[in-house]
């Protein structure tokens, strides 16, 4: 008699069954994807833009009723206007649409439906924000003579010298760091390509360490703030907008990389390496089996030693470690 009446005897069905609402849904799926992001960040910016974009149409919905048409009302208005941000939140919606089909909640996913409707996207592609190398020296004493907490100033100035990402610097522990070998070894659940990566410390990065030490216990974090926790995902590019520092901090990986193309004869695969670059293609990829671990040393040494004389003070007052032959 339902489906006669014009209704929907399974949706009936499903409702009566107890079908989680979109909401209900989103939440189960986020606590089963965050075990395997890195960072909190990830985690707050999924659920807020389900908060912001999703939610207001189809939260109270059961999961298994929502259609194309609530997909194109929640994407039309960002398609264009924010084209990462709707892209975002479309794969946000279809994994939430096809945890339900995996629990037999609904037998499709109106995501898959929706692109052409809306269009092709002409989204300009932008660069991160960066300096050009000869300014980096001058943004460092900034922030050196700024007002940041120590650990900031001092952090800041590391990833700088070693060329890494922000969180692998603000998350760096002793454990990690060998100053008699002027290494630091940064492990696999940090990096980018999920692969434990070997750092050489300059003379000048070894220095910034031992400042590190009178900053904290020396036990765990390498740069605690006073508070004791972690420097906040926000923190760098809060204190680089407030110095007018016209970079954010992944383009300082930017500005090194284009150093070493412009100024030096480092080869490019040892320049792609102190990035944690990976080798994209796989004939390429077969061969290199080195992490050319001490070539690279020389590299982040030039490093040092060009971002001292910028500044007319020397690289470093602690003498690196030896080098031995390039060859690795």
């Amino acid at each position: 008699m339902l489906a006669r009446s014009g209704g929907d005897p399974l949706a009936d069905k499903r409702r009566v069954q107890g079908v989680p609402t979109f909401a209900e849904a989103a939440r189960r799926v986020l606590e089963q994807k965050r075990g395997g992001w890195r960072g909190r960040w990830h985690v707050h910016n999924w659920w807020r833009s389900m908060e912001r974009y999703v939610f207001p149409r189809v939260g109270d919905r059961p999961v298994s009723e929502v259609n194309s048409a609530d997909v194109l009302e929640i994407l039309s208005p960002i398609w264009h206007v924010k084209a990462a941000t709707a892209r975002e939140v479309r794969q946000r919606i279809r994994a939430v649409l096809e945890w339900a089909i995996a629990l037999d909640m609904r037998n499709d996913n109106p995501c898959d439906r929706v692109v052409p409707v809306l269009g092709p996207q002409n989204d300009i592609v932008t660069h991160r924000q960066a300096l050009p190398h000869k300014d980096v020296a001058a943004a460092i004493e900034t922030v050196r003579n700024g007002s940041a907490q120590p650990a900031v100033r001092l952090a800041f100035e590391f990833l700088v010298l070693t060329a890494a990402r922000s969180g692998e610097v603000r998350l760096a522990t002793w454990d990690e760091i060998d100053t008699t070998g002027a290494e630091w070894t940064v492990p696999a659940t940090r990096m980018k390509a999920k692969r434990e990566h070997r750092v050489p410390l300059s003379g000048r990065a070894l220095e910034v360490l031992d400042a590190a030490r009178g900053i904290g216990d020396g036990k765990r974090l390498v740069f605690p703030m006073r508070s004791g926790r972690s420097i906040a995902t926000s923190t760098f590019p809060k204190m680089l907008q407030y110095h007018e520092v016209a970079a954010v901090p992944h383009g300082f990986r930017s500005s090194f990389r284009d150093w070493a193309a412009e100024r030096t004869d480092h080869p490019r695969e040892v320049i792609e390496a102190a990035l944690a670059h990976v080798v994209q293609n796989k004939v390429e990829a077969a061969y290199a089996r080195s992490d050319l671990f001490e070539r690279r040393r020389l590299l982040m040494d030039d490093w040092a030693t060009y971002l001292g004389a910028a500044t007319g003070r020397p690289a470093s007052s602690v003498a690196p470690a030896p080098h031995r032959s390039p060859a690795g």
